[in-house]
């Protein structure tokens, strides 16, 4: 469901791996009754109510049923755990002139990467709390 990747794919503005993220929701949410059921009939077929509702804009994600928002908010408390420094401390470190000028250009633009990720994933947070 998630791809070569393992990993699902958030822009400012939507999830940019919506379709894998929405199925992912969607069945790890499931009762296991619901499970079961979707194993029988092979996942689900054309149902254009579910796919009116699978656009995953930042909109969208604050609607999510609760299960739904905890599963998300859980998971990206541990990618944001798995980086080194939170956000404030990558912050800071970019607001330090003196302290970025010695980093090596890959480290400042390593550094740039990191703080746009983990600012989405803060923002992510807040969706669905």
């Amino acid at each position: 469901m998630v791809g070569e990747e393992g990993a699902f794919v958030l822009g400012w503005d939507e999830v940019l791996t919506e379709e894998e993220l929405s199925m992912t929701l969607k069945v790890l949410c499931m009762s296991e009754e619901e499970f079961k059921e979707y194993k029988e009939q092979d996942g689900w077929e054309d149902d254009s109510e579910e796919e009116e509702s699978s656009t995953l804009s930042n909109e969208a994600l604050s609607r999510l049923k609760t299960p739904c928002k905890k599963l998300l908010y859980d998971s990206v408390l541990l990618t944001l755990e798995s980086y080194g420094a939170d956000l404030k401390a990558e912050q800071d470190l970019l607001n330090n002139k003196e302290a970025y000028e010695k980093l090596s250009r890959r480290e400042q633009q390593a550094l740039h990467v990191r703080y746009g990720q983990k600012r989405i994933l803060h923002q992510l947070l807040e969706l669905v709390q």
